[in-house]
């Protein structure tokens, strides 16, 4: 029996977020007989990186410093994987993928996959760095990596119209674990007793966090257009930043006179129960959503979706949901409308078909055996 291929993941940091949970997903799941694997962060430890530590990971923090303090670390990274010889390292988001990439090369790692999640590159929206090093990474892709890994079919478009070769993407989707993420019809009543409202009332959710690519205003235009229409009706919101003390965001409130109709709950850690409470779930995104993983979190409880048409999200949602145009909030609001006074029938064939479609393309044992293939193809097809 061969040993189990040794992976080495560099990730930019270890905060909560897409790219992070995905890594977590694959660590957390991965068949040890086939996989050895690791974790570098360029940045601090983070609070995954405490976590993952807490599940016996092996995690390095660089603690990676700016200017030419940078190269130091660098070369630091450098000799970390020429002490520790992976079999093949995997970087994941642009600055590690450039930074991790040259530093595999430098240590005489040959086998390096890359990682990137990203749609589209708009200066105002995206930090300058962070498009300088897309570009960086661009003018390297053609001999760095072995293989790129992206999320959804609109990154891999948009990476190739950047000069990134076509012949080395693979798009492996965001995974979900359909038994967390799953109807819950107790989880109805709990949310809307924890809210103050009543059991029958309905609600509508956006989780993401407050960043200009969410399109929150969007979202609250058309909230304040639903509210015309069905009275009782209220609007969940979470994410980071998505808090009573965010200024601009009870700013739009007021300008919509939505007042309390409106809960904005920040991060939480019951993310399962409070999708499942929802009665519509929304992904009111502008730009820059490359796979929207609340998305499938929200059809795996049976939740219909409303999804703006951006990156995946419409090939995702099929003929679960509805898809409108960005930045049209009466668009958006007709479709909210449109699903809140189905009938029960239609709600429930709804309801079953976003679940079986999360299970069939999206559960999180195939897609973490797709990396493992993809781990072993590479690392088999250059020797290890």
């Amino acid at each position: 029996m061969s040993k189990p291929l040794r992976v080495h993941h560099i990730i930019t940091g270890l905060p909560v977020g897409g790219a992070q949970t995905m890594l977590g997903q694959l660590l957390a799941r991965g068949d040890p007989t086939r996989l050895d694997q690791r974790v570098i962060s360029l940045g601090g430890l983070g609070a995954l990186g405490a976590d993952l530590r807490a599940n016996g990971i092996v995690v390095d923090a660089l603690d990676m410093r700016r200017g030419p303090a940078g190269a130091i670390d660098a070369a630091r990274l450098a000799g970390w994987l020429r002490r520790d010889k992976p079999d093949l390292v995997q970087t994941w988001l642009y600055h590690a993928d450039l930074i991790g990439g040259l530093a595999a090369r430098l240590a005489g790692c040959r086998h390096l996959v890359w990682n990137i999640r990203h749609t589209d590159l708009r200066p105002g929206s995206d930090k300058r760095s962070t498009i300088l090093v897309a570009r960086a990474c661009a003018a390297v892709s053609g001999w760095l990596p072995a293989r790129i890994v992206c999320n959804s079919e609109a990154a891999l478009r948009t990476h190739v119209a950047l000069s990134y070769p076509r012949d080395k993407f693979v798009v492996i989707p965001n995974g979900i674990d359909p038994a967390r993420f799953c109807p819950d019809p107790a989880a109805y009543a709990a949310v809307r007793r924890e809210l103050g409202v009543a059991a029958e009332t309905p609600l509508i959710g956006l989780v993401g966090r407050f960043h200009p690519q969410k399109d929150h205003r969007n979202f609250l235009r058309a909230a304040a257009m639903l509210v015309g229409r069905h009275e009782r009706l209220r609007f969940l919101l979470c994410g980071e930043n998505v808090t009573p003390d965010n200024a601009r965001l009870n700013e739009w409130v007021a300008e919509h006179g939505l007042g309390d109709r409106v809960h904005l709950l920040g991060v939480r850690q019951d993310m399962p129960q409070l999708t499942a409470a929802l009665d519509v779930a929304t992904s009111s995104s502008s730009h820059g959503e490359a796979f929207g993983n609340v998305i499938v979190e929200a059809m795996a409880c049976g939740v219909p979706c409303v999804v703006t048409d951006v990156g995946d999200s419409r090939s995702i949602v099929g003929a679960s949901g509805r898809v409108v145009a960005p930045g049209e909030p009466e668009a958006l609001a007709r479709a909210c409308t449109d699903l809140l006074v189905a009938s029960p029938e239609d709600r429930a064939a709804l309801s079953a078909a976003a679940r079986r479609r999360t299970i069939k393309h999206y559960a999180i044992e195939g897609v973490v055996e797709r990396y493992q293939a993809l781990y072993e193809e590479v690392a088999d097809r250059h020797g290890r």
